[in-house]
């Protein structure tokens, strides 16, 4: 079961935020619209109104925009901290606060290891890759950001999680050999300390539900179970019944597709061990 939620006051980061940014915005003299701070700091007074409804989820960049335009001392950039929530695309915010409050997450991935599940070097290499007119420093900034998200999530009071790949994801090289296979030991080592299940889908399954892009189903304790689906640049964040049953039957179908668990981790380990045969590989030291 998810650890409690951090609350201040009684509301969560992100409702407290959301307070103090409208406290902060009206106490200035003269009071400050929210079309005129947007002018400020670069975006619209509706973009403003969203952040102060919690429609959205402000980046690290904007509440320190923020902080300045209505000399906070800080105070919205540190609330930013206690959120979690830092250079998450818009498409995936919202996902990623019903994640953080999920008891049961089961993901299919058909192309790249699950974000939870990356290293700081596999991620760092799909940030680079994908962002390279990026400075060296934010493409760290949001690395680390992905790997705080999963330790979160990964954690042994975090949510019950369970895991299909496709053989792809295993396979691809992403960053080198060497960040392949400190990649798939990662898994592994999670694996092995009971933190999830993982099944494999091999090549020679042939074809089958999903079979690439991504999908996200969370259960939760008192509310409907909600589905996630993304691809390139793209997400969306399904709640209907119907829609959300028909990415049900999908999933357990792509699991009885799959391999059973204890073959897939022997998979898993013999791909791996493949990656650790290049002789420039050189195993990344336990932090």
């Amino acid at each position: 079961m998810p650890a409690p939620e951090f609350t201040l006051g009684g509301m969560t980061p992100r409702e407290f935020y959301a307070f103090e940014l409208k406290r902060y915005r009206e106490a200035m003299v003269p009071k400050m619209t929210q079309e005129q701070l947007g002018a400020v700091v670069f975006c619209s007074g509706a973009y403003i109104g969203q952040l102060e409804t919690m429609a959205r989820v402000p980046q690290l960049a904007l509440s320190k925009l923020i902080d300045k335009a209505l000399n906070t001392g800080g105070a919205l950039e540190r609330l930013h901290a206690l959120m979690g929530f830092t250079y998450f695309p818009d498409y995936f915010t919202h996902a990623a606060d019903h994640e953080s409050r999920a008891l049961v997450i089961e993901e299919y991935a058909g192309q790249l290891v699950p974000g939870v599940l990356q290293t700081a070097e596999y991620a760092r290499a799909l940030f680079s890759a994908g962002s390279i007119l990026y400075p060296e420093k934010q493409i760290t900034e949001m690395a680390d950001s992905r790997i705080e998200r999963g330790r979160r999530i990964t954690a042994v009071d975090g949510p019950s999680l369970w895991f299909i790949l496709d053989e792809a994801v295993l396979r691809r090289v992403i960053g080198s050999r060497q960040v392949m296979a400190d990649q798939l030991d990662h898994v592994t080592a999670l694996i092995k300390e009971r933190r999830m299940v993982v099944q494999v889908v091999p090549y020679d399954a042939g074809a089958y539900p999903l079979l690439s892009g991504l999908l996200s189903l969370m259960t939760f304790e008192d509310a409907p179970p909600l589905a996630y689906s993304e691809s390139a640049h793209a997400g969306q964040l399904l709640d209907d019944p119907p829609e959300v049953a028909k990415c049900r039957r999908a999933y357990d179908v792509a699991r009885a597709t799959a391999l059973p668990a204890r073959d897939s981790l022997e998979f898993i380990q013999s791909i791996a061990q493949g990656f650790k045969s290049d002789r420039d590989y050189k195993p990344v030291a336990e932090e």
